[in-house]
């Protein structure tokens, strides 16, 4: 059976002796869930009522499983054991359209149902004590067709006070959004005046007031609640694409893999918004057509297959795509539906070892050649885009001096073996690498490496003619500078790493910048072509630098280079020079320190400073200069009296510390000038004061000439 309990305060039949109000008489229903509906019951009857006849008087039903008869007796058109939380009743006559609202409650929620009837009363603005307007709450379903205005409720005052007026307000009416509803000032009808959208406002709070002529509001406010009826006008939509799972393969039946979810702008306290899940299509269909399940609730996608058939090695592809169909309704054939697409893919563990295509490689290598000499294949079933599918190769045996070196081809997967350190044909022609391979990533538990993850490499090192070698290199040697031409340096000795040849080695000069040097071609003898002079700019830091060169009698020859440094010593063979040469001096001057001079050698020490300077020996009457040393490399040079306006040339010796020492003759030139007004002119000089000893000289030549 079913209990109904009708809350009369939503009854617009309350108020004795009103007129007639276009619409159902009774908008709300409160009804027991039963077990089931059962086929052909009358669960109850609705009452509408267009006040002109009920001309084409239409009703539809939101739930197929029920009709409503001509009469307004509501029917189950079958056993139905689940009719959701409510059902709609939409009437539609020539005249009038409204909505009415069945509310399906459990035993235990009858109470509750009960008071929020009465709080509604306490809250809408029902008629109470000493209030004259009777404001019954609107049910507008959304989504209406025009024309408009339509009527959809009345509002009533029971104290017909003469020239009373109706005044309605509050937001849909003054307000943003302004003039949706409106109120026929004398006869209360409440029309509205477009279409109505319950996701955009779904409650307007009015308030009703009725006035006199001059506007005195006479009754009220009273609120006129407007609840917009949903209708089945969104359909489910996901918005947090894209979606992608992963899975891992061998996982368990009933692995979840992702959660779809899609929104319905519906109201979410109806069937309008209440969502089920499912799998319309899955491709590709192999190895099962039916690979994923999705609980039709929550959206969760699971894994159906056994953990055997989730084998990516064995699947076409690793990727999965499912449409996702939600549909409103709870599922219903006359729910709205959408969809989205799945991607699922199977990632891959490493179950496979990697496994070299053949036991063993062969390479060949010419000694003395670094370099990649052979790429070692392997196949792995894994995902090449993992570690468990790349490679890493070692060798364990046969590389004691660390001569060879492995690494992987990114692109390949391939070992790379190279050799780093020249191999020597005449030590060992052949060497043998014992290689193992292994992932990255670690296997998997219950799998192992086995015999085909290790090959042999056996390698074949060719012989090259190779250049002769100096011993050592490079060659020094210590000699003094100046020795003759012709003088023996020193023997050089090259060997042929080609022990086996037997060939011969020839020598030559292949560089000697100053020219200095010949090589015997037969036993590398090396001997001067001329003297050897430290100070010669070929010399660096007293080292001069000649290459040498030692080539076989192999077919074609191949040479070998030498470097030969010879340290020369020094010999004092270089004269100090003086600087300067000429020096000024006033006419007037009362400083007579003429010049400072200073004194430098090409030779080393100790065959330079200290320095010895002298004046050569003067005659005459009168000693006009003198010369005082002042430190290990300068003198100073003094007038003893002041000259006339001449030229003089002063004779100095200066000698060097060497063993034997050397001595430098030279003169200075002393220009003494008129000096006037900070002006010094040397140009009208008299004629040259000529040393004394030129003079000496001179008078000695006439001498011998008077005496024959």
């Amino acid at each position: 059976s079913i209990s109904f309990f009708f809350p009369q305060v939503l009854l617009l039949s309350c108020a004795e002796g009103l007129e007639c109000v276009p619409g159902f008489q009774q908008k709300v229903f409160y009804i027991e869930q039963p077990l089931q509906f059962t086929e052909d019951q009358r669960v109850l009857n609705l009452e509408f009522d267009d006040c002109k006849g009920n001309n084409k008087l239409n009703f539809e039903v939101s739930n197929p499983d029920f009709k409503v008869e001509r009469d307004g007796s509501l029917v189950a058109l079958k056993n139905v054991s689940e009719a959701g939380r409510a059902l709609f009743v939409h009437a539609r006559s020539e005249h009038a359209e409204d909505m009415a609202e069945i509310l399906i409650v459990g035993a235990n929620e009858k109470h509750g149902a009960l008071k929020e009837i009465f709080k509604i009363e306490g809250n809408l603005g029902i008629p109470r004590q000493k209030r004259a307007i009777l404001a019954t709450p609107i049910l507008i379903p959304e989504n209406q067709r025009p024309p408009f205005p339509r009527s959809v409720g009345k509002v009533i005052s029971s104290e017909g006070t003469e020239g009373a007026r109706f005044r309605l307000s509050g937001k849909g009416v003054d307000q943003d959004p302004k003039g949706i509803f409106r109120i026929n000032e004398i006869s209360g009808d409440v029309s509205v005046t477009r279409t109505l959208d319950r996701e955009a406002i779904a409650n307007y709070e009015l308030e009703v007031e009725v006035t006199d002529i001059s506007g005195k509001i006479i009754d009220g406010p009273v609120r006129l609640d407007v609840s917009v009826i949903d209708q089945n006008d969104n359909r489910p939509m996901f918005k947090e694409g894209p979606y992608v799972g992963h899975v891992m393969e061998g996982s368990p039946t009933g692995t979840t893999v992702m959660r779809m979810t899609a929104f319905d702008a519906d109201d979410s306290s109806t069937d309008n918004a209440l969502l089920r899940y499912n799998i319309l299509r899955q491709t590709p269909t192999k190895p099962s057509p039916n690979m994923f399940y999705i609980d039709p609730e929550k959206g969760d996608i699971v894994t159906v297959v056994p953990p055997l058939l989730l084998d990516r090695e064995t699947m076409d592809t690793p990727k999965y795509e499912l449409v996702i169909e939600a549909k409103d309704m709870g599922g219903l054939d006359v729910g709205l539906t959408g969809t989205a697409t799945a991607t699922i893919l199977i990632d891959d563990k490493n179950d496979h070892p990697p496994e070299f295509t053949k036991k063993e490689f062969q390479a060949t290598v010419k000694e003395g050649v670094t370099g990649v000499i052979v790429n070692l294949t392997v196949g792995d079933r894994d995902d090449p885009a993992t570690g468990a599918w790349r490679a890493v190769y070692t060798i364990i045996n046969g590389n004691p001096g660390q001569s060879f070196e492995i690494h992987t081809n990114p692109q390949t997967n391939e070992g790379m073996l190279s050799v780093v350190k020249p191999l020597d044909y005449e030590i060992s022609a052949f060497h043998t690498l014992l290689i193992k391979v292994e992932n990255e990533d670690p296997l998997i538990p219950d799998i192992a490496y086995g015999p085909s993850s290790t090959a042999t490499v056996q390698i074949t090192v060719e012989d090259v003619n190779e250049g002769p070698v100096f011993h050592p290199n490079p060659m020094t040697v210590t000699k003094q500078e100046n020795i003759p031409a012709g003088s023996v340096v020193l023997t050089v000795n090259a060997t042929d790493p080609d022990t086996l040849q037997h060939q011969t080695i020839r020598y030559s000069v292949y560089k000697d910048p100053a020219g200095w040097l010949e090589i015997n071609p037969t036993n590398g003898t090396i001997g001067t072509t001329a003297v050897l002079d430290r100070e010669s700019p070929y010399v660096q830091n007293n080292v001069y630098t000649a290459l040498l060169l030692a080539i076989d009698s192999g077919n074609p020859p191949a040479t070998g280079t030498g470097t030969l440094h010879i340290i020369l010593e020094d010999v004092n063979d270089n004269v100090p020079a003086l600087y300067p040469t000429l020096a000024k001096v006033c006419d007037d001057a009362k400083d007579l320190r003429v010049v400072v001079l200073g004194a430098s050698d090409k030779d080393l020490h100790p065959n330079t400073d200290p320095f010895k300077f002298e004046l050569s020996k003067q005659s005459g009457p009168e000693k006009l200069w003198r010369i005082t040393k002042l430190n290990n490399t300068h003198a100073q040079v003094f007038l003893l009296q002041n000259l006339k306006k001449a030229n003089y040339n002063i004779p100095i010796s200066v000698t060097d510390s060497g063993k034997p020492p050397l001595t430098n003759n030279t003169e200075l030139k002393l220009q003494v000038c008129s000096c006037k007004k900070s002006k010094m002119d040397c140009s009208a000089t008299d004629a040259l004061h000529i040393s004394m000893t030129l003079i000496l000289l001179s008078l000695f030549s006439l001498f011998c000439k008077s005496f024959p």
